[in-house]
């Protein structure tokens, strides 16, 4: 359960976080009597909390009856330094690389075993991306999620490896094989995909570095195919994040990515 607030003795407080934390990947939707029941509430309860956020914003309730979350709790989220930070550092050169290459564009980090992308800009060829700007996705199965597990901590890395789900034909699950593309992501410096996240979508992707190390984010495309335009891409993506990297060390003392 998602919390013990239908015992006795547990704030307000712990019963709305109740509430906000019976949402995850597997449960972006619910009706009221899910919710309730996921956050160990009593229906009553739930319902007042649940109409008290949806009138601040930070769930809405669709036609359908269903609670998603709200807009405002994600605008404060963006407010969380990295988060922040980073797409403010990033916007620029996310644009130009936009017009340099009309491809969708993507920034994202790593969030415990997940890929949150952070920002994003639509190209203009039409290719099945299922990223959103605040989206989590996993990290085998994308090419920021590749980059960004390769310089994951080594918990990370073996949580992902004991749950390699597949979501194409195409996905890598096979442990000896992923590991070799991570090995390459350090020798090449990029990572690719084809059609592991949707089909008729590849992507290739790069690390964002700060000045004293570590990787902090990952930028990355989508396109329809990579083939002769790979080598022009992943130039164009470590041009973007060194830009970054760079950006970062002037805004450091207003960061923190540890």
């Amino acid at each position: 359960m998602s919390g013990n607030s239908a015992r006795p003795g547990t704030t307000v407080a712990s019963r709305v976080l109740a509430v906000l934390g019976a949402f995850d990947d597997e449960h972006r939707a619910m009706t009221l009597t899910v919710l309730a029941r996921r956050a160990d509430l009593p229906m009553a309860t739930a319902f007042r909390l649940v109409g008290e956020l949806v009138e601040w914003g930070a769930l809405v309730r669709r036609d359908s009856g269903e609670y998603v979350i709200g807009r405002r709790l994600w605008d404060l989220g963006l407010l969380a330094p990295v988060q922040s930070g980073l797409r403010q550092i990033a916007s620029p050169f996310l644009h130009d690389l936009y017009a340099a290459t009309l491809a969708t564009v993507h920034l994202a980090v790593r969030d415990g075993t997940s890929v949150l992308y952070l920002d994003r800009r639509a190209g203009h060829v039409s290719v099945p991306v299922v990223s959103d700007v605040g989206s989590r996705l996993p990290m085998h199965a994308t090419g920021v999620g590749k980059v960004l597990l390769a310089h994951a901590p080594d918990d990370v890395r073996a949580w992902v490896f004991r749950n390699l789900t597949r979501v194409t034909a195409y996905t890598v699950t096979q442990p000896g094989r992923l590991r070799t593309e991570l090995r390459r992501v350090h020798r090449d410096g990029y990572a690719q995909t084809t059609e592991e996240m949707s089909l008729g979508a590849c992507s290739v992707a790069v690390p964002i570095t700060a000045p004293d190390g570590p990787v902090v984010a990952a930028l990355g495309i989508v396109v329809p195919r990579l083939g002769r335009d790979r080598p022009r891409l992943v130039a164009a993506l470590q041009v973007a994040a060194q830009g970054v990297g760079r950006s970062i060390d002037l805004t450091r003392t207003s960061l923190d990515f540890h």
